[in-house]
């Protein structure tokens, strides 16, 4: 109903300039206008024309009054022709009481209402055209120039209105893309610390899936990687099927194609298109997927595989899309150096393994197989003498070197692996360790081992960590015998927050690390080190040297307590 009163118009008009001023959702603001307008005017119909860019004509048409059946029956929305094209083109109120007879009136389209009243105002935003808000058949039969006057004021306020949504609604889209932008550093990020700290490739794998599913909002992802003509599935995340393992072809496999031609795809019909059943990679009742290839230096590696986005299964979109290739190059390089990391492992152990045989090698060559060859010469001297009492005499020297042979070889067999160790436990093998070199190298050994022994009840140690300790030592001592030409060594190992800590330190005459490390062993002690998840360290001077370790001090799964991670696997967790 139009309102009348000088003072109710003018107090309408300030609450609708304060409601709108809070107003921040462009849909909500352009309707509010339209109802405010008919109720200040008391026109049937009011409408909103947006124009285009080019402001050239109009790009949307909004009304209120025109029920849904009576716009279906008029058509296409109008584009700014006759009077409407005439407000474009100057924008200024126009104010007409038979909008028909206007020369540049086109008539109405069949179905549409009869007007003939018009009211036309231009709404401008920082100073130019927007839009146009326009009034039909007001109540009073023509509208006076109060109406044009609170209508000119409205659109006023409605341009400030639209323009602060227009600046909110822009801040908003850039917050959410500067978010996913954060997002997407932030895996990435998690990504490099991985690479950085050299985890596993296992860790690794499981990091990729777990932080791409969350960037793009996957109900689940799968990363599979390219071992020769199949694809691999290596690690899952969300809601799937434990499939690592599982195999697919490249060829003939969309999955494949994806690899092959290094481009993402986005699947709105997982089972017309995928060309296999989701179950296969684990994942069940899968509707839509984005599939994105990993690629490092023009290498394909592998797919990561995302499946619906959010719990209702929606597609994904472009966004979406582009934020998992650029986190899908920052995995393929996490994989491609954790893979390298792990063949560098295998290299490691295997030279270890080797430089291990070799020394065997040379103890059986340099000793047992020369005692067995002087042996061999004394009792073929023996039996070609006639002497019977000389013969005696070269057989008891026989026996004695077959015995001082069996001691040898006692010795080796400690070396590789001594009884006490499974026996007694780690405390008791390196006690009899020490006794050995204390015999045998001739130097003092200060021990300081705080390891728990059998009689007390404790817990055994991981029978890894206890050979990785053990040999530790073991390799420590032996540069010192064999190369430090040391006079004192202390050996210290103990248990001190959940961690253990081993030092080997002589007073011996020291060498360069990065020089002589190969001969010195240092690449197995570092290997052992490291399987275990632990940290070493070696320092050499003229004042000796000192070899230092941390490992994580876990014990036996038949203790019934949960295991000890090492540091880096926690990190992964």
């Amino acid at each position: 109903m139009k309102v009348d009163s000088e003072e109710l118009w003018i107090r309408r008009l300030l609450e609708v300039g304060r409601t709108l001023m809070t107003e921040l959702d462009l849909a909500v603001v352009l309707d509010r206008v339209l109802q405010t307008a008919r109720e200040i005017t008391g026109a049937r119909y009011a409408a909103l024309g947006i124009l285009n860019d080019e402001r050239s004509e109009l790009e949307q048409f909004l009304t209120s009054g025109v029920d849904e059946e009576t716009r279906r029956a008029i058509g296409d929305p109008p584009r700014g022709r006759g009077v409407l094209g005439a407000l474009i083109e100057h924008p200024r109120p126009l104010r007409l009481p038979d909008v028909g007879q206007h020369p540049s009136s086109y008539g109405f389209p069949a179905g549409h209402p009869v007007m003939h009243s018009f009211l036309g105002v231009p709404i401008m935003i920082r100073g130019q055209a927007w839009g146009n808000l326009y009034l039909t058949e007001t109540a009073g039969g023509e509208f006076s120039e109060q109406d044009e006057e609170a209508a000119t004021i409205l659109a006023d306020w409605a341009a400030i209105a639209i323009d602060n949504a227009r600046v909110y609604e822009t801040s908003e889209r850039r917050r959410q893309e500067l978010e996913k932008a954060f997002r997407g550093l932030e895996a990435t990020r998690d990504v490099a610390v991985a690479i950085g700290g050299e985890i596993s490739l296992e860790h690794v794998l499981e990091l990729i899936v777990k932080r791409g599913r969350a960037l793009v909002g996957a109900r689940s992802l799968v990363i599979m990687l390219r071992e020769g003509q199949e694809l691999v599935v290596q690690a899952s995340a969300g809601h799937v099927r434990e499939m690592s393992g599982a195999r697919l072809p490249i060829a003939g496999s969309t999955s494949g194609h994806v690899l092959e031609h290094r481009r993402p795809e986005r699947i709105t019909d997982v089972a017309a298109r995928l060309r296999i059943s989701p179950n296969e990679i684990g994942v069940p009742d899968a509707h839509t997927a984005l599939l994105v290839p990993m690629v490092y230096r023009g290498e394909a590696l592998g797919v990561l595989a995302a499946f619906d986005r959010g719990e209702g299964g929606s597609v994904f979109g472009e966004d979406e899309e582009q934020m998992l290739r650029t986190f899908a190059a920052s995995a393929a390089t996490a994989v491609a150096m954790a893979q390298s990391v792990q063949a560098d492992r295998l290299r490691s152990s295997l030279a270890a393994a080797d430089a291990e045989r070799r020394h065997w090698a040379r103890e059986l060559h340099d000793e047992t197989l020369q005692s067995l060859g002087g042996l061999r010469v004394l009792l073929s001297s023996a039996l070609r003498r006639e002497d019977l009492q000389r013969a005696q005499e070269a057989m008891r020297e026989a026996v004695e070197h077959i015995e001082q042979e069996i001691e040898n070889l006692r010795a080796i067999i400690t070396e590789l692996r001594p009884a006490a160790l499974d026996e007694l436990g780690l405390g008791t093998a390196i006690e009899a360790l020490l006794d050995r070199h204390r015999e045998q190298s001739g130097f003092h050994i200060d021990d300081e081992l705080e390891l728990p022994g059998p009689s007390a009840g404790a817990e055994r140690l991981d029978e890894d960590l206890e050979t990785a300790v053990y040999r530790l030592v073991q390799e420590a001592l032996t540069n010192a015998a064999k190369h430090a030409r040391a006079d004192r060594v202390r050996v210290a190992v103990g248990e001190s927050g959940g961690e253990l800590l081993i030092e080997v330190q002589d007073d011996g005459t020291g060498f360069d690390p990065e020089t002589v490390s190969r001969g010195f062993g240092l690449a197995g002690m570092q290997e052992r080190v490291s399987l275990a998840g632990g940290t070493l360290s070696v320092e050499s001077g003229e004042r000796g040297t000192l070899v230092a370790a941390r490992l994580p001090a876990r014990r036996r799964e038949s203790a019934g307590e949960s295991t000890a991670q090492p540091e880096s696997e926690q990190a992964a967790s």
